[in-house]
């Protein structure tokens, strides 16, 4: 298993390589997105971190995920037109990823071992769960779909003054 995060690669939304120890540091929330879901609106609550918390360490990247009931059919160009249109999303986003199963992100497996859900379970259960990883990129908690982003805070500041 890896030692941290930064030992992963992923695809940004324009499709280029990005090494995640560009985040080396900083408090991240890492988030499977969709714009097609119940949740959608979290996309708010995850700005609004974002825009109190940037200039403090925090960063947001979400991952576009297709895996729950298809709410995230589109492009990578539809889906940060969505982003920005809509949500005025402003923190970083990423190609689609699958979250489970055999073409899962080795990024997402990794999360999960460090940080599973309910019951010990490895599988995430619905788009917009959340990780909170610190800044030594270590992931250190799970947050379940129906968590509004806003439950996070108290988290956050504390990764943020350690």
């Amino acid at each position: 298993m890896a030692d941290n995060i930064y030992e992963f690669s992923v695809k940004d939304i324009k499709g280029e390589q990005k090494g995640l120890e560009a985040y080396k540091g900083k408090v991240l929330v890492i988030v499977n997105v969709a714009s097609q879901c119940g949740f959608t609106p979290h996309y708010v609550g995850l700005q609004k971190l974002q825009e109190d918390y940037g200039d403090k360490g925090l960063v947001v990247l979400g991952f576009p995920c297709n895996q729950f009931g298809g709410q995230e059919p589109g492009t990578e160009v539809d889906i940060q037109s969505f982003c920005s249109t809509r949500y005025s999303v402003t923190f970083d986003l990423f190609s689609k990823v699958n979250v489970n199963g055999s073409e899962e992100s080795p990024l997402y497996g990794y999360l999960k071992e460090c940080c599973p859900g309910i019951l010990n379970t490895k599988s995430v259960k619905w788009n917009f769960t959340k990780f909170l990883v610190d800044k030594t990129g270590l992931p250190i908690k799970r947050f379940a779909p129906k968590d509004d982003p806003e439950s996070m805070r108290d988290d956050i500041e504390k990764l943020l003054k350690d």
